[in-house]
């Protein structure tokens, strides 16, 4: 699903935990000990989480059809 509106992202941003902004791009993030061995895994807070990076690019921001408003 592409969201071309800022305000539309802003949106979805806060009404799911799990997304949130680095810069530009929107980044989900879900809770994950796989996060240790993975390309993909961030640790914060001493937590282990999977990271998704949704970067913005000239059609907007494509996310998955779950964050539907």
């Amino acid at each position: 699903m592409i969201i071309n509106s800022l305000k539309q992202m802003e949106k979805i941003v806060s009404k799911y935990k799990e997304l949130h902004w680095v810069g530009w791009d929107v980044v989900e993030r879900k809770r994950s000990d796989l996060g240790r061995t993975s390309p993909n895994g961030i640790r914060v807070k001493d937590t282990w989480y999977m990271q998704k990076t949704f970067n913005l690019d000239r059609r907007g921001w494509d996310i998955p059809n779950k964050y539907g408003e």
